[in-house]
């Protein structure tokens, strides 16, 4: 018999939840009465509702995060309107920050804010046992990490086949940058690394090859960061992959020696940079030495195998189209396998949200809460730049144009693909559901015609790209463009002769 069931919905299947084996790992003696049942955001509602009741739980708690609150939403009020009498509890970073708040947050029993290890148990103790709690909002009690069960165990077969693994090293982080709610916490607490070491052997074990770590600053404390990486390196499998949050101006020797060890398709960086403008660092208060940032990621291309992907926000309070370009063509000139160009939302409860005013932040009152305009943005502008980010995963992210990528670049990497991106979305309308071969048809006309570029030049770069592609056939006939690799070498001959 169901009494507790640990519900969300994901972004994606590949997705676990993770915070949901948390709460299921530290339930105690209610353990054995509590189920976990994750769906997708893909999902209908109505079937959701009717999986759910299946199960004849009497407490029903959700996760609730920026990527599921609208979906959250709807499966409570429909759970609500047919079985009223089910108590429904909400916790997570959307539920958190009361009385900033969803608007169906009146439908639901109790909510639990912030870490939900002890309240969630104490709730549950209380409702199963018919008493009523005193508040309807609870405040979350952060224990000391040494008293927490790890939930590792409870990742099954299924998930270490077929989904990302997440895992954590530490909570929390020391730095405020205010656009995060990572900014809230007061510093950053570690596990017990032979614990932690100890968990993930296990895993190991059992199959699992890819882990994502959440970990805010993975390479905040460097002994430890070093004896995870040594930890990995020697069990490594052909297939293994590992993802960490890299604090970008913190590389120091020890660490740069085991980095260097990794064969390729191992290790993913995430490197938050956000801006190189240090009037708007100080701003929205993030510490950042820029000089040592640029100097890792140089050595990290380098000397590392490591994939690296870096992230901008456009949007922060004082910047502009101009000022956001110079951020971009640094970061381009880093050579970052991925630049991440994000939007900035306003995320409940995050201290960016003091700047509203002063700056005119007008954000989008629906989910992802994006910027819509600022006082040195319009809205056209962010719009621009919206449709900007979605070419650029196509073309400069994708991996599939890394010859063609160099051409557009030249000498102004942002205003060249600005300039491309407004004429792809003037020709075609749209910045979605673009196949790849029609995207090198408007990637040959666009380069020649927009940037002006060399035809044969064009045609060489994206012939390349093309192979790269492993893509059928001839791209000359996918252009309508009879014998031109043929012309090109005919030419090249004779230039030569002429030389």
């Amino acid at each position: 018999m169901t009494d507790i069931l640990l519900t969300t919905l994901n972004s994606k299947y590949i997705h676990c939840a993770f915070g949901l084996r948390y709460l299921y790992a530290n339930l105690g003696d209610l353990q054995a009465r509590a189920k976990i049942h994750e769906f997708t955001i893909h999902e209908r509602p109505l079937d959701i509702v009717e999986k759910i009741m299946e199960h004849k739980a009497k407490v029903v708690g959700f996760s609730v995060y920026i990527w599921n609150v609208v979906e959250v939403g709807q499966c409570i009020k429909l759970l609500k309107q047919i079985q009223p009498e089910l108590k429904i509890v909400i916790g997570g970073p959307e539920v958190s920050h009361y009385p900033d708040v969803p608007d169906w947050f009146d439908v639901v029993d109790y909510c639990v804010t912030g870490a939900g290890e002890l309240q969630f148990k104490t709730l549950c103790r209380q409702l199963l046992n018919n008493q009523k709690p005193l508040e309807r909002v609870i405040a979350g009690i952060e224990l000391p990490l040494e008293q927490l069960n790890m939930p590792y165990e409870y990742y099954d077969d299924a998930d270490i086949k077929n989904r990302i693994l997440y895992v954590e090293a530490s909570r929390g982080c020391p730095f405020k940058c205010e656009f995060c709610l990572s900014s809230l916490d007061k510093t950053s607490k570690s596990f017990s690394i032979d614990l932690f070491l100890l968990e993930m052997d296990k895993l190991i074990q059992r199959g699992a090859n890819h882990f994502k770590f959440i970990d805010r600053t993975f390479n905040l404390k460097v002994k430890t960061t070093v004896a995870i990486l040594e930890f990995f390196l020697e069990r490594l499998t052909d297939d293994m992959s590992i993802h960490f949050e890299v604090v970008p101006d913190r590389l120091p020797e020890k660490l740069r020696e085991v980095l260097a060890r990794f064969p390729d398709h191992v290790l993913q960086f995430e490197i938050g940079v956000q801006t190189f403008d240090p009037v708007i660092q100080d701003l929205i208060s993030r510490k950042q030495n820029n000089e040592k940032t640029c100097e890792n990621l140089v050595w990290l291309r380098q000397n590392t195998k490591a994939h690296i992907h870096a992230d901008l926000i456009f949007g922060l309070p004082g910047d502009s189209l101009d000022n956001f370009a110079k951020s971009f063509d640094k970061l381009v000139s880093l050579n970052p396998q991925e630049i991440q160009l994000g939007i900035l939302k306003r995320l409940r409860g995050a201290p960016i949200n003091r700047h509203t005013q002063e700056y005119q932040m007008v954000y989008n009152e629906n989910q992802p809460y994006n910027i819509l305009s600022t006082r040195d943005i319009d809205y056209l502008t962010l719009q621009r730049v919206n449709r900007f980010a979605r070419f650029w995963d196509m073309i400069g992210n994708s991996g599939r144009f890394p010859n063609s990528k160099q051409l557009i670049f030249g000498d102004a990497p942002f205003a060249n693909f600005m300039k491309l991106s407004d004429n792809l979305y003037k020709t075609e309308g749209s910045s979605w559901k673009i196949s790849l071969r029609r995207l090198f048809k408007m990637l040959y006309q666009q380069l020649i015609h927009v940037l002006h570029i060399d035809e044969d030049i064009v045609f060489k770069a994206l012939e390349k790209d093309f192979i790269h592609c492993n893509e059928k056939g001839a791209l000359a006939n996918l252009l309508s463009v009879q014998n031109k690799s043929a012309k090109i070498g005919n030419r090249n001959k004779r230039q030569k002769q002429h030389g």
